[in-house]
């Protein structure tokens, strides 16, 4: 495509790759605390590159303006407006660095080209052209690079998936195999759980990539879920920091065993899922797929599922959760799938997930018996059941979440 095939001489000093979310650049006064966050590292001899989101609140004010245009809107169009609200946040940063005397210039995705594959509103980077930023960081620049987005091999601009900007500054880092990468956000690293829900909830100093994955994918809006699996794949470490107080934050690692006595890690909740199930459905050889395909093809992400057996083994009821707001679509696809028949559709909204996470509970016994008895001892009642190496998760009335945090935070010592 753009590529230059050009050797570029290493750089003397190191590359430190800094990211900062929506609420860290959520206004002018706190795109001036950046842009002196930025220069600390600078004055530290370190080569920086910033990748930033959207202020806060500009991503849904242009979700809102597409919804009201059309129930329909053009995907490529979708991603193209989405992708403006990062345009303007690291012109502001370029421009608050300069007012402090340093070099520094704002970079669209499409400039560098920053190389994307995948469906639109759900990419993920396969190449970066490293030749501009390297010759500009050789002059002593600081660049500051779209997060959320890059573009096709057809030069449409396509964006990442909301959070999208954790993924491109884990692969900046990867593609200029950066010494350091620090997510800044408006917490100061990663909790036992949601420090907002649950007083006694405590910072992690350091968290594994299975485990911040599987908290990440389950409720912990901390991080996106594919910026930590690029992470692990290519082994890159990264931290998580506040750019609102000088704080030492969470390392997220490749290390198997951080904490030798500690089974469980963290906890985590959500608070928009849906529990839908069809009952009646005909068994037969390839029924679940015929379910589930469609689905897949049209984005919508499947969670736990639970197929029930008739006793005259004709008939299965299928039970699986999805994200709220996928559930109109949902019973659309369903009632107009001809290739499964089925009584009876239903769903409850009401619900949220609760799942304890951590490697420590591989070699541990007992585990399941635990969390289910806490549960129990304040009369919360189980609906759904999903379990992986190193997490159990069980949906809830979503009533009772607060309840079910607090209780399983108390039986497993994180307090």
């Amino acid at each position: 495509m753009y590529f230059i095939k050009q050797k570029l001489t290493k750089l003397s000093m190191k590359i430190v790759v800094l990211k900062f979310g929506g609420t860290s650049v959520g206004n002018i006064d706190r795109i001036k605390k950046v842009a002196k966050i930025i220069a600390s590292y600078k004055r530290k001899k370190l080569n920086v590159i910033v990748v930033s989101s959207a202020m806060s609140g500009t991503t849904n004010d242009l979700i809102r303006k597409t919804e009201e245009l059309s129930n329909n809107f053009d995907s490529a169009e979708y991603d193209v407006l989405l992708s403006s609200g990062e345009q303007a946040a690291c012109a502001l940063i370029a421009g608050r660095l300069k007012h402090l005397g340093l070099k520094a210039r704002s970079w669209m995705s499409w400039q560098l080209p920053i190389i994307t594959e995948g469906p639109y509103s759900a990419s993920r980077i396969s190449k970066i052209n490293k030749t501009k930023i390297l010759t500009f960081m050789k002059t002593g620049g600081i660049p500051i690079i779209t997060g959320f987005q890059g573009i096709n091999l057809d030069s449409r601009i396509t964006t990442l998936g909301r959070g999208g900007t954790d993924a491109s500054a884990i692969m900046l880092a990867k593609f200029f195999n950066a010494d350091a990468c620090n997510i800044y956000t408006d917490v100061d690293g990663v909790y036992t759980t949601d420090p907002r829900n649950h007083s006694k909830a405590k910072k992690i100093s350091k968290i594994s990539y299975d485990e911040m994955l599987e908290m990440a994918s389950l409720g912990a809006k901390v991080m996106q879920p594919t910026s930590v699996q690029d992470a692990k794949l290519n082994n890159i470490n990264f931290s998580v920091k506040s750019s609102f107080e000088k704080k030492r934050g969470t390392l997220i690692t490749g290390t198997k065993k951080i904490f030798s006595n500690q089974i469980i890690t963290g906890i985590t909740s959500t608070k928009n899922d849906a529990k839908v199930t069809i009952v009646g459905v005909k068994d037969k050889p390839g029924v679940a797929a015929a379910v589930f395909k469609p689905l897949s093809l049209n984005q919508i992400n499947v969670d736990m599922v639970v197929q029930n057996i008739s006793l005259n083994g004709k008939e299965t009821d299928l039970t699986f959760t999805i994200k709220s707001e996928d559930l109109k679509k949902t019973e659309k696809i369903i009632k107009k799938n001809k290739r499964i028949s089925f009584r009876k559709f239903s769903y409850d909204n009401n619900v949220s997930k609760v799942s304890i996470v951590g490697v420590g509970m591989i070699t541990t016994p007992g585990i399941t018996y635990r969390m289910f008895q806490a549960l129990a001892s304040k009369k919360i009642n189980i609906m759904v059941i999903s379990t992986s190496e190193i997490k159990i998760s069980v949906l809830i009335s979503n009533k009772q979440i607060k309840k079910a945090v607090a209780v399983l935070h108390k039986e497993f010592k994180l307090d």
